[in-house]
């Protein structure tokens, strides 16, 4: 659930205008400093006030008593954990509901209270189960929780985790994405209906907290049933009212209530277009799925709902080691899945896993290097997951008969370091290790900082990591003049791109976009004759839509600059339009730099 603070401001004025005063009064104020500073204005004479007491007190009394108006840069000083918005956007992440998954993959966790590969112990699986796994409660608990610890909230990339989003109805999609841009539009006008909905999953759901009593857990040594056989079992009356209910609607025979799992195309544009000029806007629009689900017809409707980024399943670029594993698809699978999400402009973010049954740290280093070697893959972003043994996992078989163990410590290291070295500078590592608590863990390496341990060899070693994560400039403030535009070109499957960054003399990346020359024909017609840009970033925190920071990155003209030399590349090679897979909440962006709307994307004449 969210931090709720519930300090009566009123009963408390004194200390806490004493305690932003000396915040105003400091412009460099370290962490120790505000400890100090918390310590000489104590609560009740003994305590310490907590940081979204001071948030929430700064919002209401910034031009009163005294203290100047309003400051987002007062704010940043108080502000918990700056770095999970430094990269521009502020991330919110929702899981689906538990429901059957088409893998039956030997590393994957078997957790019944949640969808298939996630662990009920992790913290946004805990939020999401406390919310019932609904989509509006998880946003607005997840909104709520970061504007209380001082986060902006103008600018927000939504992050849909949970099994394979393919295999869920379409209803259940629709629906979903569109109770996700019901909570975006309700937090930015102030309005919260959690207690209506919590009220109507009480009524009507299985998986509300007081009404989830699933119990079972599945042991990896002994599975007598699958995950799938078990969660449509435990299940079974939730999914028959999701799908009768979503039945009865479309025929008209039902009024809906808010956690009826049914929405219409209609409805979700129409949501859409209410989030284009909203003051809290989608920016980006995350699902995940598997290879052997991506499909023409599948990425379009991906595409529809307002998605801008896939997270796959890569795994494992080796057939020998996806079959040990029972994957359930080829190598053949990844490389056609890449080159339709391509072909659609879609951001790729793959998942990458070492250590899986059947590999050795040198086959690993030999498919990693492969990833990037071969136009057929080559993401924009990745998440590198070494295999962790976890109990209800069948792999549990293969560490008791002594055929699979895990890396020791130095091998993984090894590997990882490897990894680093052989990531080319247009991706991004997003994450290293997964965040699995060490409870959850029966064998392996439960260090969870080990991107850091990583960076320290590779410093020691006189090298660092390249990769755009490695080299963001995290609202740092940045004069044009230090920046300089590099272009980089490569090769992929479904023709040439183009990675423009602005850079420092150190490389460290200010902003870059990611330009797609098509070779292959398109997937949909209106993408005929257009070049394609598939991303623009520009690093810096992300501020509320309207609000300026001179100096800093965001807000140096770097965006439109990189739309320019694109356009510029684009028409140099031939390209009659440029287009732009823009997020719903960055449509305006581009209509005020000479984008027009198309159905599905954006385009500029050239």
């Amino acid at each position: 659930m969210g931090h709720k603070s519930t300090l009566d401001l009123e009963a408390y004025r004194e200390p806490l205008v004493a305690i932003l005063r000396d915040v105003i009064a400091a412009p460099a104020l370290s962490r120790t400093q505000l400890a100090r500073v918390l310590k000489q204005h104590p609560k009740d004479g003994r305590g310490l006030f907590a940081n979204d007491d001071l948030i929430r007190a700064y919002r209401v009394f910034a031009g009163t008593d005294g203290l100047p108006p309003f400051d987002p840069e007062v704010l940043a000083r108080l502000r918990l954990k700056p770095v999970r918005t430094m990269s521009g956007v502020t991330p919110v992440t929702v899981l689906t509901k538990p429901f059957p998954c088409p893998g039956e993959c030997l590393f994957c966790p078997n957790d019944v209270r949640m969808p298939k590969s996630y662990l009920s112990n992790e913290p946004g699986a805990q939020r999401a189960e406390q919310n019932a796994f609904d989509p509006y409660l998880q946003t607005m608990s997840r909104l709520t929780a970061l504007r209380n610890t001082g986060h902006p909230t103008g600018k927000i990339e939504m992050i849909i985790l949970g099994g394979t989003w393919s295999f869920y109805p379409e209803t259940y999609q629709i629906w979903f994405v569109r109770r996700i841009f019901d909570a975006l539009h309700d937090f930015g006008k102030g309005i919260d209906r959690s207690g209506e909905v919590r009220a109507a999953l009480l009524e009507a759901s299985q998986l509300h907290p007081d009404r989830n009593t699933a119990a079972v857990t599945l042991d990896g040594i002994d599975l007598t049933r699958t995950y799938n056989q078990t969660v449509q079992h435990i299940y079974d009356a939730e999914m028959r009212r999701s799908r009768e209910q979503a039945r009865a609607i479309g025929r008209g025979e039902r009024d809906r209530s808010p956690v009826d799992e049914y929405a219409t195309w209609a409805e979700l544009e129409a949501a859409h277009v209410e989030n284009e000029r909203a003051r809290c806007r989608c920016v980006g629009l995350v699902v995940e799925t598997r290879p052997d689900h991506i499909s023409a017809e599948e990425v379009i409707r991906i595409r529809r709902l307002g998605a801008t980024k896939v997270q796959i399943g890569f795994q494992s670029l080796s057939d020998d080691v996806l079959r040990l594993n029972k994957r359930g698809h080829t190598v053949a699978a990844t490389r056609r899945a890449v080159r339709l999400l391509r072909q659609a402009g879609f951001k790729i973010h793959a998942h990458w896993m070492p250590n899986l049954y059947g590999s050795s740290p040198e086959a690993d280093i030999t498919d990693y290097t492969r990833m990037f070697a071969e136009p057929d893959f080559r993401p924009d972003e990745l998440k590198v997951y070494p295999c962790s043994l976890i109990e209800s996992a069948e792999l549990m078989q293969r560490y008791r008969d002594g055929s699979w163990q895990p890396y020791t410590h130095d091998d993984l290291l090894h590997v990882l370091v490897e990894c680093f070295r052989r990531t080319p500078e247009y991706c991004r590592l997003t994450r290293v290790v997964r965040d699995i608590p060490s409870t959850d863990i029966v064998a392996g390496d439960m260090t969870t900082n080990f991107r850091q341990i990583v960076e320290q060899e590779l410093e020691r070693l006189g090298e660092r990591s390249m990769d755009i994560r490695g080299r963001e400039i995290r609202g740092q403030a940045v004069a044009s003049e230090d920046l300089y535009l590099d272009e980089q070109r490569y090769v992929t499957s479904a023709g040439e791109e183009v990675f423009l960054q602005f850079v420092t003399g150190d490389r460290r990346i200010a902003a870059f976009l990611r330009l797609s020359l098509p070779s292959e024909p398109p997937l949909v017609d209106e993408l005929g004759g257009a070049a394609m840009i598939r991303e623009v970033h520009v690093y810096g925190q992300s501020l509320i839509p309207g609000q300026e920071s001179p100096g800093k990155a965001q807000h140096a003209g770097l965006g439109t600059r990189l739309l320019d030399r694109a356009a510029e590349i684009a028409a140099g090679q031939g390209y009659g339009r440029l287009a732009v897979i823009s997020a719903v909440g960055t449509r305006e962006y581009y209509r005020k730099r000479g984008f027009v709307d198309g159905a599905l994307y954006q385009f500029r004449a050239l």
